[in-house]
């Protein structure tokens, strides 16, 4: 599957979200990797795309101009490895509707690009997918989530600093979701085929606390698969 399907859809996603600006700066990063085997693709492996890192305000931005940038290569795949400890809540659900938009398969994988010349890519294990990376991942048209890989999740939330010009002293204040936005990500999940029950669990999680997502409970939120 090719990244060349859906462009003027993602076009309207991502120039339309006023909502973007509203969270911190973009830290994920994008690359296409070589991926296959080498006996068989030689140095016509397939491109997978590997995300790493926080989603922030510009990573659908980030994204949409990478997939611009990159729709002609023949060797693309729709396929997304991602591997982050999460970010701002309405940036993943903007990313997850690209996802979704550009019919993406999305792994919860890390890979190790290999030195030029020296064939593909390779998976390593111990990616993740915390917080609000699930968000995102909920977006992609088929998911998965791999033996080795872990997918976590708690209560929505956001922190904040201010410190006193006069004395130096420091304080953080932590807000959380209110209910009418967590209606408005149950509803995102639903729409994504993921149960509403996944939002609603992860409410109860202490923000300080990751609730690592049995494989039980992947099957039954419908969250994805262990296999390809």
């Amino acid at each position: 599957m090719r990244l060349s399907g859906a462009l003027k859809f993602l076009r309207a996603a991502a120039l339309g979200g006023a909502a973007l600006a509203a969270l911190p700066a973009a830290a994920m990063n994008f690359e296409l990797v070589p991926f296959g085997d080498p006996a068989k693709c030689g140095d016509n492996c397939p491109l997978v795309v590997s995300a790493t890192g926080d989603i922030g305000a510009q990573t659908p931005r980030d994204f949409y101009k990478f997939v611009i940038d990159n729709v002609n290569n023949p060797r693309v795949r729709s396929v997304v490895f991602i591997h982050s400890p999460g970010g701002g809540v309405e940036a993943s659900m903007d990313l997850g509707r690209m996802f979704r938009k550009t019919g993406v398969l999305a792994v919860v994988a890390r890979v190790a690009p290999a030195p030029p010349g020296r064939g593909p890519a390779l998976a390593v294990p111990g990616a993740r997918c915390y917080s609000a990376c699930v968000y995102a991942l909920m977006g992609a048209k088929k998911r998965v989530v791999p033996v080795d890989a872990i997918v976590g999740i708690h209560r929505m939330h956001y922190d904040t600093f201010s410190r006193d010009l006069d004395t130096g002293d420091s304080a953080g204040k932590r807000t959380f979701g209110t209910g009418d936005f967590v209606a408005v990500l149950a509803k995102y999940a639903s729409s994504m085929g993921v149960s509403r029950e996944l939002i609603y669990s992860a409410e109860k999680v202490a923000p300080d606390k990751i609730h690592i997502v049995t494989p039980q409970e992947l099957r039954k939120w419908r969250l994805g698969s262990q296999k390809f």
